[in-house]
């Protein structure tokens, strides 16, 4: 932003500005209303698969996910085996589920993160993020790859990577959302999965950035972002991998 030049008007011509970008800021809002009616009008896929996860409570199926819930959210956040931390992108996510989860409760709505790295590898860098929300491994799972967030190496090589409805050139690890449901007779139903950019609705802090002059204040996608606990010594740390 360059204060220097930017337009300085009287308060009557800044009410006149502001009234034109209500308008357009009150169509937004209508048409994210009656996407998120599509969304939930989206036929339903039966889960097929009985798919295990290790959490400190031991092995857990995906119903054990929901924990006693109809509805479950899972955000894929990228930690591969043999990572020493987690991705910054997918951290900055991570930040918004703990405040988010005091109301999705009551809401019959359960939160779980998982990964696809060993929980002894996950649990050091959620100790050290300092978040109280469920993560559990995939670990030994089909659970990443049949949600299309992990990757093989032939797939990789060949650039033969499906992800975000498309093939493309990847890496191994990408993330991801998907909501699943589950009915009384336990029957678990995928109903929903966004994945690259379509994960933004989720980063509150990004919402407030936009209501600045400065706004998010990037000179190349995400090239501001660390891990919550490096932004003193943000100059040498890398920035995000998404």
């Amino acid at each position: 932003m360059d204060q220097a030049n930017h337009t300085v008007v009287s308060r009557e011509e800044w009410i006149a500005e502001r009234k034109k970008l209500l308008k357009k800021e009150k169509e937004m809002t209508r048409l994210h209303d009656e996407l998120s009616r599509q969304r939930r009008a989206l036929p339903w896929v039966k889960v097929e698969k009985d798919y295990k996860f290790a959490g400190t409570e031991g092995e857990l199926s995906l119903s054990d996910l929901f924990d006693g819930r109809s509805q479950l959210i899972i955000y894929h956040f990228m930690f591969a085996p043999g990572w020493e931390e987690g991705c910054p992108g997918c951290s900055f996510l991570a930040d918004h589920i703990d405040g988010a989860n005091l109301h999705l409760a009551p809401h019959d709505v359960s939160v779980v993160v998982v990964s696809r790295a060993p929980l002894p590898e996950i649990l050091p860098f959620k100790k050290r993020m300092e978040w109280k929300f469920r993560w559990v491994s995939s670990f030994g799972s089909d659970f990443n790859y049949d949600y299309h967030v992990s990757f093989t190496d032939e797939q990789v090589a060949n650039k033969e990577v499906y992800y975000n409805y498309e093939m493309q050139d990847s890496g191994q690890e990408s993330p991801g959302t998907s909501v699943f449901y589950q009915d009384g007779q336990g029957t678990i139903f995928h109903t929903y999965s966004t994945y690259a950019r379509g994960g933004d609705i989720l980063l509150g802090a990004n919402n407030y950035l936009d209501l600045t002059p400065k706004g998010r204040n990037e000179s190349e996608g995400m090239d501001w972002l660390r891990h919550h606990d490096k932004y003193d010594n943000a100059q040498n740390n890398p920035s995000c991998c998404h």
